[in-house]
């Protein structure tokens, strides 16, 4: 089996998507993540979700989880309207990754292995045409675990 026998179609962003969309994107469809494209469509990485969840946790808590605890009920419901007027942009990590992006041909291994390398939850998979979807490590598993 290769990459290609195991892409599905998969939503994209830009880095001027609002991240707000972006966390709704991941809720609505139960995704491990988002690719971020350029104009033409090309991957510039991979938006895990928990790069979203990065930009909207106080930093406070992400230091230290216990002063979670001080923020009332209602007030930590509503942690992701902090998202408010921010774009995918500022969820991007300072120091880039590694790219995990492969050409259709790909083996599951060649997949399993750049998703463990570049501790990614999806793999964008190219062809000479463009993107042609992406690969989860759920469908990677699932694939894996039926043989």
């Amino acid at each position: 089996m290769r990459a290609r026998d195991l892409a599905v179609d998969f939503p994209t962003v830009t880095l001027d998507t609002p991240a707000l969309e972006a966390a709704r994107l991941l809720a609505d469809r139960d995704l491990p993540g988002l690719i971020l494209v350029d104009d033409d469509g090309r991957p510039l990485s991979i938006l895990p979700g928990t790069q979203v969840l990065r930009l909207a946790v106080p930093a406070y808590c992400q230091d230290d989880p216990a002063l979670a605890r001080v923020v009332d009920e209602a007030h930590a419901d509503r942690f992701l309207h902090r998202l408010g007027g921010k774009t995918v942009r500022e969820c991007l990590p300072e120091q880039p990754r590694e790219l995990p992006v492969t050409d259709a041909k790909a083996t599951v291994l060649e997949l399993a292995a750049l998703m463990a390398r570049t501790r990614s939850p999806l793999v964008a998979v190219m062809d000479a045409d463009g993107l042609v979807g992406a690969v989860t490590l759920q469908s990677l598993l699932d694939h894996a675990l039926q043989l």
